[in-house]
């Protein structure tokens, strides 16, 4: 999901630049966002051969989906818009605190 919406933020789909024209975000943050969302997305899927990436990855998406909730939160969207990023930085969350660990093995650490 973070790699779909990374990619539709990247290149400017029209659902998402009206989205943080809503919010009252800039549009360079919208590229950023989705570059940050785009990384975290490969982190998990390098993740499949080496495990260190996976908490790395699913910490910036849970980073990223907290900042997305407090967003919503700030616009006062509804509970129903508001759902899906929950969901997912719940995910995101739940798979670094199952990994967390392996973040010591990751490259630089």
């Amino acid at each position: 999901m973070f790699l779909i919406a990374g990619f539709g933020k990247v290149t400017g789909s029209k659902m998402h630049v009206e989205g943080f024209k809503q919010w009252r975000l800039l549009q360079w943050f919208r590229v950023v966002t989705g570059i940050v969302e785009i990384i975290g997305a490969a982190a998990l899927i390098i993740g499949y051969w080496e495990s260190s990436w996976v908490a790395a990855g699913a910490l910036l998406l849970g980073l990223t989906a907290i900042g997305g909730v407090l967003t919503h939160i700030r616009v006062r969207d509804s509970f129903k818009q508001t759902f899906m990023i929950l969901v997912l930085g719940i995910i995101s969350i739940f798979v670094f605190l199952l990994r967390y660990s392996e973040l010591f093995n990751f490259p630089g650490f």
